[in-house]
């Protein structure tokens, strides 16, 4: 289509080939013949002139036509009827002129006036949609949304999707009316104003089932989410009703403590002509936008499951569709759309292309559409990865329709995301209790002057005769009679048991002792693993220094079985994972080689660039693998990706890894909403393992702390009651390789799942110190969540020393190079759960130490002193004293020589301490 706008170059050929065969003419005395050669040749050259005009005039149509078009119902401002970029004398035609359509515009008419053509372009580009898509790259998406745009406004839609659209906008309005009138006080987050959505689902349901899609993952906000549920997805009023009378929504046998009702969820078979498709309907915490990630995670886990992608770059299936859901102030304002946007093409991310809706209510809490962002719409995201955005009037649901099917038929050939923007209106505030007209008042004005949308859709088909006001009347009163009877239901409700079915079957929620699991693995297993876990193709280069420091060196200490690293021992739970048909997937920035250049899971052919993973090459007959997933630079975006994984198949071990432990700080709002809570408000259960870099090593404030506090504050860990198994999330600080190999394993051969923060070290990735053994990894060996001192004799202990993590190794070089005796160090593996017991049978091991003391590098308002006092006092009876950093506003110094000052001192005043205290 584009070799059109080279047209006006070729017309300046043209002109001069045509002086000089006027020139030759002179010459050789054609004078008779030369001046009508010339003559048709300008009236060629005029003749392509005006085709060029006529094509960049369409072009302006396809590229400037959506600012002009009538797609918002309530606009404070009169349509624009000034369109320069449009009009027809700028192009030098009047109405009169007459063009050839064919090749340039996809009308049945291969010609007309220009009168004619601008009064199609108009019904195309400026009328109820207005698309913009001319930002694409790509030749070939760009004509064929030409086509089938400009063939809209013949797109007929018959009698009878008639009917059922205003069906189904009637349901949607009787639902809400039935809600304000029996639940007066209730927030419902209503779909009035927005009916026309349903028309998205509806055809996109539709559509999918047709299309063979198996699974649709829908991610959605709360607005008209009550209306979908009980209108399209199957789900009982009964069970809404109950809940806004104050009940649980749990079976009374599970432990759980619920969410509100604009959270529920379905996850439902619907059948079109025989044509099925599953749709699930995703929980969504109350932070907007926050589910996308994790819908997109689900999806990609779900497609794994049907075994229709790899691990490779095509990691998408052709039977799984992600829908995403957005409000317009929350798609323009949150930053984890951009995040999910970046992501939707990157490898082992990509998910085939995203369907996005926009219920573009044109107003953000109180906040006014102009106000919440600084683009022309709230939309204009999607053009960072140069995707179609189709705007459409959801006052005409006719065009909601069109404008789905277009959507799904672009995402369905070009597996690319693409934009539905629902221009709607609230009827109400952002809550039906809320008056807007204290903020909106001239906005309000209009949108309560105006019919509704199911109101005006009726009257628009009793005017064409295709359906009677009775008819309407009817549908609405045997739906008000349906909602009367669910709500008469809803008084004996009991809510079913769907939990724990299909890929959860056999798992269940956690009991209330602490478990201990047999982890370990044979010794020919890990000697196995841990050769096939540098092993590459003849012909693959590897890095040279890798061939010594990590090859050469792991083959050794596999060999020997003994001083066996932090990383190898990771290989070793990784590989025997796999080899025992578990999946795992690791994912973070530059994971396969790690941030501290210690993994190297993945390694990189020096000629080729070609990647190779050992561990997904053990034996021929390996049925699970090793996906190393090096994310982009986000946390909130990919750790919601990796969240969503884990929850949609427990036999996957899912791993996020922070690039630094304070980097866990851009997905905060993940771990509050889903990592922390998800079991306990849905009964979600996760085996997410979150891996956080931590160690005071002088890298200054932001680089130092993983800021364990903050997670365990998140637990329901209490402080006067010993820890069960059922504690929300685990929160581990291992000290030695094995520990950490256990972890790993622990997390895949339980039958239930917890979240897991390992607080991972920095420093002692290869250190010497920081070893085990195979034989600390050989069946009958488990996790210990305690782990004493065997350097000391116990009669002779007058103190002793509680720490955690790599502060235990400071600990004890300075115990040796001081010559202390008397001074046993105990390491806590495992703060949440707490290890009440444990710690107990060790501390008993020594009846003469009189004083007992918590040492971190932390400063003393961070780390696990706040965690760790209470629960010595109330659980274990004990006096506790602090050894730390003082407090400070910052988690680290950011001077070198007061950073050194301090970690002489926080070594010293432990051993300082009197024991006559």
């Amino acid at each position: 289509m584009y070799k059109k706008s080279f047209k006006l170059c070729r017309l300046k050929e043209i002109n001069s080939n045509l002086k000089r065969q006027y020139h030759s003419d002179n010459v050789f005395g054609f004078r008779s013949k030369k001046k009508k050669i010339y003559e048709e040749s300008r009236e060629s050259a005029e003749a392509k002139n005006k085709e060029s005009n006529f094509f960049r005039l369409v072009t302006a149509y396809r590229q400037h036509g959506h600012k002009y078009s009538n797609i918002n119902p309530v606009s404070l401002s009169a349509h624009s009827s000034s369109m320069p970029e449009l009009l027809i004398n700028r192009y030098g035609f009047s109405e009169s002129d007459n063009v050839n359509f064919d090749g340039i515009i996809h009308a049945s008419r291969k010609e007309g006036s220009i009168k004619d053509a601008v009064k199609f372009l108009n019904r195309v580009y400026c009328s109820s949609i207005g698309a913009e898509y001319l930002h694409l790259e790509d030749e070939e998406e760009i004509e064929w949304l030409s086509r089938q745009l400009e063939a809209l406004p013949t797109e007929e839609i018959d009698d009878a999707t008639k009917i059922n659209i205003a069906t189904e906008l009637l349901k949607s309005q009787c639902f809400d009316r039935f809600l304000a009138k029996k639940f007066t006080s209730v927030k419902r987050y209503g779909g009035e104003g927005a009916e026309s959505t349903m028309m998205f689902f509806g055809e996109i349901f539709k559509l999918s089932a047709k299309g063979n899609i198996e699974q649709i993952v829908l991610a959605m906000p709360h607005r008209g989410r009550l209306n979908l549920l009980t209108g399209m997805l199957n789900f009982p009023p009964a069970k809404i009703f109950s809940k806004l009378k104050g009940n649980a929504d749990f079976p009374p046998y599970y432990k759980a403590s619920g969410d509100v009702v604009s959270h529920f969820i379905s996850s439902t078979d619907l059948t079109y002509d025989d044509q099925s498709v599953h749709v699930s309907l995703l929980y969504n915490p109350s932070h907007l936008e926050v589910v996308n990630p994790v819908s997109m995670g689900k999806t990609r886990a779900k497609q794994m499951i049907l075994k229709d992608g790899d691990y490779g770059d095509k990691n998408w299936s052709d039977k799984v569709l992600n829908i995403q859901v957005h409000g317009d102030a929350a798609f323009a304002g949150q930053g984890v759309n951009q995040e999910c946007l970046n992501l939707c093409k990157v490898p082992h991310f990509e998910v085939g292309g995203t369907i996005h809706m926009v219920v573009n209510n044109q107003v953000g809490f109180t906040t006014p559409g102009d106000r919440g962002r600084s683009s022309r719409y709230c939309t204009d995201l999607a053009k960072i990865i140069a995707v179609p955005v189709i705007h459409v009037n959801g006052d005409n649901p006719e065009e909601v329709l069109k404008a789905t099917r277009l959507a799904f038929e672009y995402q369905r050939k070009f597996r690319k995301d693409v934009f539905v923007d629902v221009n709607c209106y609230r009827q109400w505030g952002h809550n039906e209790l809320d008056d807007p007209s204290f903020t909106n008042p001239a906005l309000y004005n209009i949108i309560r002057s105006k019919k509704t949308v199911p109101d005006s859709y009726v009257e628009k088909l009793v005017k064409e005769n295709v359906m009677s006001n009775d008819d309407a009347e009817k549908i609405e009163q045997n739906h008000e009679r349906w909602l009367n009877d669910e709500l008469k239901a809803s008084e004996n409700y009991n809510p079913p048991d769907v939990y724990f079915k299909k890929q959860w079957d056999g798992f269940s929620q956690a009991g209330e002792v602490i478990t201990t699991w047999d982890t370990g693995i044979d010794m020919d297993l890990m000697t196995f693993v841990g050769t096939k876990s540098v092993q590459v193709p003849k012909n693959f280069e590897i890095h040279p220094t890798l061939l010594k420091s990590h090859v050469k060196n792991r083959i050794h200490k596999i060999s020997e079985g003994i001083n066996i690293d932090w990383p190898t021992a990771e290989t070793l739970a990784f590989g025997s994972l796999l080899f025992q048909g578990f999946n795992v997937r690791l994912s973070g920035q530059d994971v396969g080689r790690g941030t501290f250049s210690h993994r190297h899971a993945m390694l990189v052919d020096q000629k080729t660039n070609s990647t190779f993973i050992p561990l997904n090459h053990m034996h021929d007959k390996q049925s699970a693998f090793l996906e190393v997933a090096n994310s982009i630079l986000s946390e909130e975006a990919v750790l919601g990706f990796e969240y969503g994984m884990s929850v949609e198949d427990p036999r996957n071990l899912i791993v996020w890894e922070a690039q630094f432990g304070d980097f866990f700080n851009g997905a905060q709002i993940v771990f509050d909403t889903f990592v922390s809570s998800g079991e306990s408000k849905w009964l979600w259960q996760s085996g997410l393992t979150v891996l956080l870099p931590h160690g005071y090593d002088g890298a200054g404030p932001d680089h130092s702390s993983s800021r364990v506090e903050r997670f365990l504050q998140m637990t329901d860990s209490r402080e006067d009651r010993v820890d069960s198994d059922d504690v929300n999330m685990q929160v581990c600080q291992p000290s030695t390789p094995a520990q950490y190999f256990h972890l790993l394993r622990r997390q895949m051969v339980r039958n239930f799942r917890k979240p897991l923060i390992i607080v991972t070290p920095k420093i002692l990735l290869r250190s010497p110190v920081c070893v085990s053994d195979f034989a600390d990894m050989t069946p009958g060996t488990f996790f210990k969540p305690v782990l004493g001192d065997s350097m000391v004799v116990p009669s002779r202990v007058k103190k002793i020393l509680i720490t955690s993590g790599k502060h235990f190794y400071s600990l004890m070089e300075k115990r040796s190079s001081m010559g202390v005796t008397d001074t046993a160090i105990i390491r806590v593996e495992s703060f949440c759960p707490f290890p009440v017991l444990e710690l107990t049978k060790e501390i008993s091991k020594y009846p003469e130490a009189k004083v007992i003391v918590w040492c971190q590098e932390e400063h003393r308002n961070m780390g696990a002193w706040s965690f760790i006092k209470p629960r010595f006092e109330n659980l274990l009876k004990k006096q506790i004293h602090y050894s730390g950093r003082d407090t400070l506003g910052t988690p680290a110094v950011g001077i070198a020589k007061l950073h050194q000052k301090q970690a002489i001192d926080v070594v010293t005043k432990p051993f300082l301490i009197q024991t006559d205290q």
